[in-house]
């Protein structure tokens, strides 16, 4: 599965999804009985299918972390969820209707509150999508939000993305959630696992990422990772690995002005190119 760019106002298709609905933060109610026994069902066996592919492929933290999101044989009540989440880390999950603009999306993130698409896919739709769903944004990302560190690592992440935005960096910063929160690998002990929610929800990409011989596997550096251009409808060709959600935390500590303009200066790397600086990292 392919998901949409993480810079919301940046994707070139119209956005999907009932806009009417959306407050002015972008933010609706999750109408929960407007899903049909077919949706259910949809979102029960994308379920099955995920979770019996997760052992030696995604990491430990979130494997223990996805019974947090409850039943498995439909689409979780938001609310539901929430009466977990917030005392764990004091986030919260929020119906948007769709794709959101950058500032929004930042806003949320930056006050503890992620946004989850509550449509889902069709029938048709099962093996790929070309935007986030429901399914992905609950079974990708949210489990992962109950561990401590990464929720505090995605909050920090919105601030920075505000500030970010009014420095026009906005699409730099992004980069740097596309290859880690959508789409990162860690390196844990017993091997190379993944953590990024568009890996995690898509079948396909999951053996890709951890098995294949074939992406480019990186250790992650901030300006080599805002440098780096993705794909957004084909499996990724480069990869960037941390080493603990401790580490990606501290990461991003520093003020990002500087990083901004060296990212700048350098210019951008098409995914799958190697540069002399790269500390690879290799399968098998």
């Amino acid at each position: 599965m392919a998901v949409a760019p993480v810079v919301y106002g940046a994707s070139e298709r119209p956005p999907r999804g009932d806009y009417s609905r959306a407050m002015d933060d972008y933010t609706c109610p999750q109408n929960w009985g407007s899903y049909t026994e077919a949706d259910h069902d949809t979102y029960r066996r994308l379920y099955e299918r995920q979770s019996a592919l997760l052992p030696g492929l995604a990491c430990d933290a979130f494997i223990e972390a996805l019974p947090s999101l409850g039943v498995k044989d439909r689409i979780p009540r938001f609310e539901e969820i929430n009466e977990r989440l917030k005392p764990a880390t004091g986030w919260e999950i929020v119906a948007v209707p769709g794709l959101i603009p950058e500032r929004p999306f930042f806003d949320l993130l930056a006050n503890r509150r992620f946004p989850v698409t509550d449509w889902i896919r069709k029938p048709d739709e099962f093996e790929y999508i070309v935007e986030p769903d429901v399914f992905h944004d609950l079974f990708g990302h949210v489990p992962l939000l109950f561990n401590p560190v990464f929720a505090d690592y995605v909050q920090r992440y919105g601030a920075g993305g505000l500030k970010a935005h009014d420095l026009g960096a906005g699409e730099l910063l992004s980069r740097l959630y596309w290859y880690t929160i959508e789409f990162g690998l860690i390196q844990q002990t017993d091997g190379l696992r993944a953590y990024g929610a568009g890996i995690l929800s898509s079948s396909g990409e999951l053996r890709h990422s951890v098995n294949s011989p074939d992406p480019l596997r990186i250790a992650l550096d901030l300006v080599r990772c805002m440098r780096t251009k993705y794909k957004i409808d084909d499996y990724q060709a480069t990869y960037f690995v941390i080493e603990s959600f401790q580490q990606l935390f501290d990461f991003t500590a520093p003020d990002f002005t500087p990083l901004y303009e060296a990212v700048r200066a350098s210019g951008e790397i098409a995914a799958g190119t190697t540069i002399a600086s790269d500390s690879r990292i290799t399968v098998g």
